[in-house]
């Protein structure tokens, strides 16, 4: 399904046809691609710049070892920001719903891995500096109950509009997607101003 058009608001609206509770409904997080992700939203230079820093996060995050999950994109990003606030997104708003990498799933590794990357590619501040990331994670190797909460929190915090409180929708990409077509889509964006 493509991502929807832009609803009440300036923003993905929360869900399609009308039918919030439906099964089948078409509702958020919407499922995309990396593709279309960046051929919705690379509509100036800002974007492709703040597109390009995504790409790379996530290059870097599989690089480390992550490989199985997905990322909830929102804020600014996926709303009309030019409009609502008369400016360009700063960055994307990322969580990355991730099971640890195979050698480091045991608690001991993954102590070991968090200290290597805690500063880093773990670490929300480097993240919006390098790759104009806004980025957070849920680890899926904790226990149920913690992973209900902290995705209970993100979804909540994702779902609305934090000026207006509006219900809107978010996106859904997993880990694994087209990365390479999408950096070729945004040059022949750029290559068509």
């Amino acid at each position: 399904m493509p991502i929807p058009d832009f609803g009440l608001g300036n923003v993905l609206p929360p869900f399609l046809d009308g039918d919030a509770v439906g099964a089948f409904a078409p509702r958020s997080p919407y499922r995309t691609t990396m593709s279309e992700f960046a051929r919705k939203f690379a509509t100036s230079a800002e974007r492709v710049q703040i597109l390009r820093g995504f790409k790379r996060f996530r290059d870097e995050i599989r690089d480390i070892g992550f490989q199985s999950g997905f990322q909830w994109i929102d804020g600014s990003f996926v709303e009309r920001c030019e409009v609502v606030k008369g400016r360009p997104p700063s960055d994307v708003d990322v969580v990355s719903v991730l099971r640890r990498p195979e050698a480091n799933s045991e608690e001991a590794d993954w102590a070991a891995f968090v200290d290597l990357h805690g500063d880093t590619l773990l670490d929300q501040a480097y993240c919006k500096a390098e790759f104009l990331c806004d980025a957070y994670f849920i680890d899926l190797n904790i226990s149920p109950d913690l992973v209900s909460q902290q995705t209970a929190y993100w979804f909540g915090l994702f779902s609305h509009q934090r000026e207006t409180f509006r219900w809107k929708g978010m996106l859904q990409i997993d880990l694994q997607s087209d990365d390479d077509a999408a950096m070729i889509a945004l040059e022949e964006i750029e290559a068509a101003w």
